[in-house]
């Protein structure tokens, strides 16, 4: 069953589907790779920051903002000495990962088919 899209589809039917935050989301740099990251356990930041090799410490922060605020990522202060913020995935977050890592074989299935089409395509100059 395909979805019903409303023909033309305008700016504001673009900005009212609900899907489109969570592909830009899902579809960003970072995103993805912090969730997989965060599903066994709560990492600190400087744990996460230390985790992913090209990720720069601001764009650690801005990512894990954004996925705290869309609620895909519980943050924890720990008060104390050399006091922290542990960062885990949320239940909303666990519930989204395995969609994503659907999507994610399905890559790794047709990645030949995919390189294939392309090479079919760049050889004809279309």
């Amino acid at each position: 069953m395909s979805p019903r899209i409303p023909v033309p589809v305008s700016a504001q039917d673009r900005t009212a589907c609900a899907a489109v935050d969570v592909l830009r989301r899902t579809g960003d740099k970072w995103s993805v790779l912090l969730m997989a990251l965060l599903a066994p356990r709560p990492y600190g930041f400087n744990e996460l920051d230390r985790a992913v090799d090209g990720l720069s410490r601001r764009m650690l922060t801005l990512t894990l903002r954004s996925l705290v605020r869309d609620g895909l990522v519980d943050r924890t202060p720990r008060p104390g000495p050399g006091a922290r913020v542990d960062y885990a995935l949320s239940d909303l977050g666990r519930s989204l990962l395995p969609l994503v890592v659907a999507v994610g074989r399905w890559a790794e299935h047709h990645d030949e088919d995919i390189r294939a089409a392309r090479a079919r395509h760049d050889q004809t100059g279309a």
